[in-house]
């Protein structure tokens, strides 16, 4: 018998696995974001009569293909509709009441979808969790903004988010779930929304855990760099910078120009035509615009906001070698080509550099280039994240994944999205086979997994909280273990840097 559940919109049909788990795919949050909602905040979804069929993935956000060599790297999925603000729900028990957890998907702001086959919530399910996915606007379409005077709604993207978590409390217990266990967790720019959610006064109350994964609280755009953003975007289209001008463009030629800026940023990251997106270079981020997102989130953090949740944040090691290694960036990288990122970091000219080389004497430039970068844009913001978490009295914890893929003859190192398959336990997943060959160790999905599911369950994931002066990280790789305050060096030279 395939489980029907009814809900305050209508019922759904779903799937019943062989182990007893249940899969309801493709239910509505809210209504198509599409005509006269393009740019508008999410509206409640339509009720329907009878019974959905919950049996397959709907529609996922418009997006264009990743660049090459990440279009091959990278699991996408792309299913054209206009209904895609959607989620999916796996459940061991819909008579339970059980911890959920709610996934958030990276992409640079500008692609992924809940539904990459790599999600699959099987594994969560079956260890007592309601595991959740979901799809949100991307792009422009999520995170445009035309700048400090302008009065529509910014950040449509995390306000589908908030939408999504509104439908999980007024509705997951119907599935099994615990409205008041919820965990939000996410990777990239999944961890990067969740630092925004954490400042966000709407999404107040609709998580009591959070799980940050390669991403924190620091990539945002203040207004006026989002003008400069969508200013370009409208001359691209040539269209007038105006919110009925963009809205007006057809939707193939938006994602064409999206995909156009983020190869000029990346060309040219000249912080005179980008502001900060030269630095992070994604042109679509969350915005600071003084009212769904008031402050940067890390003042909004250090001020004490949602001071009650406790935090698992962390980063793989050799983060940024993802967007080094494939490209053969790492092979054209020079020392001025080091000194010169290492300055516009923030890094003191010349001594910053020293430090870097001190700690790794054997790196090539390239090496030495995606070390500087990873701490830059993922290990410094995870340690901040933590600090002021534990300086309000929230827990948060630590994790580093060590685990070298043996892609690229081992040159990736434990690179961005390396986490993720071990994470979810969903090894046998083809979709990552690519960036982390076909040896991915069981044991190490086992220990993450479970880790992830303690924390989501209990608020404790097997380690102490990070704090002063032990400032424990619990290390996943070959030879799992703790270490205290590691790399101490390179943490303190960012002091009031980064």
């Amino acid at each position: 018998m395939r489980p029907v559940l009814v809900g305050s919109h209508g019922s759904v049909r779903g799937t019943l696995g062989p182990t007893g788990i249940a899969c309801f795919r493709n239910i509505p949050y809210a209504a198509p974001p599409t005509g006269p909602l393009r740019f508008a905040p999410p509206r409640p979804p339509l009720p329907w009569d009878g019974i959905r069929d919950a049996d397959a993935y709907g529609p996922t956000a418009p997006k264009a293909p990743y660049p090459a060599p990440m279009d091959r790297l990278i699991p996408e999925v792309d299913i054209p509709g206009e209904d895609f603000l959607n989620l999916n729900i796996w459940t061991p028990d819909t008579a339970g009441r059980l911890p959920v957890m709610v996934w958030i998907h990276g992409g640079a702001f500008s692609n992924g979808s809940g539904s990459v086959p790599g999600y699959d919530g099987t594994a969560f399910a079956r260890d007592g969790v309601v595991l959740v996915t979901l799809n949100y606007r991307l792009g422009a379409q999520g995170f445009l903004h035309l700048g400090p005077h302008d009065t529509a709604p910014a950040n449509l993207g995390l306000l589908d988010q908030i939408a999504a978590l509104e439908w999980v409390r007024d509705h997951i217990a119907a599935f099994g779930g615990d409205p008041q266990r919820v965990t939000v967790f996410g990777q990239s720019a999944g961890a990067m929304s969740i630092g925004a959610l954490l400042a966000m006064p709407a999404a107040k109350g609709l998580f009591q855990r959070a799980v940050l994964q390669s991403g924190a609280a620091h990539h945002t755009l203040s207004a006026g760099s989002a003008a400069l953003v969508a200013t370009r975007l409208a001359s691209i289209l040539g269209v007038p910078p105006t919110r009925p001008g963009l809205a007006g463009a057809p939707l193939a030629g938006l994602l064409a120009a999206q995909q156009q800026m983020r190869a000029e940023i990346s060309a040219h990251p000249d912080p005179a035509l980008w502001g900060e997106a030269a630095l992070n270079l994604m042109p679509f981020e969350p915005v600071v615009d003084q009212d769904t997102l008031p402050l940067p989130p890390t003042e909004a953090i250090a001020q004490g906001a949602a001071a009650g949740v406790d935090v698992l944040v962390g980063c793989t090691r050799e983060e940024f070698r993802l967007f080094t290694v494939p490209t053969g960036l790492d092979r054209r990288v020079t020392d001025d080509h080091v000194e010169r990122v290492a300055t516009a970091y923030g890094l003191p000219p010349g001594r910053g550099v020293l430090a870097y080389r001190a700690a790794f004497p054997e790196a090539t430039p390239g090496e030495l280039l995606a070390e500087i970068a990873t701490d830059w844009f993922y290990r410094l913001p995870a340690l901040r994240l933590a600090e002021a978490r534990a300086r309000h009295g929230a827990r948060a914890f630590v994790y580093e994944l060590a685990w070298p893929s043996p892609a690229f003859d081992g040159a990736l190192g434990a690179c961005h999205t390396a986490d993720v398959p071990f994470v979810f336990d969903n090894l046998a997943d083809p979709g990552f086979a690519p960036l982390l060959g076909d040896a991915r160790p069981q044991r190490l999905a086992d220990s993450m997994h479970a880790a992830w599911v303690s924390f989501a369950a209990t608020g404790d994931p097997g380690w102490p909280a990070y704090r002063e002066p032990d400032r424990t990280v619990r290390h996943f790789g070959t030879s799992p273990g703790l270490a205290h305050d590691p790399r101490r060096d390179l943490r303190t030279l960012w002091e009031g840097l980064r």
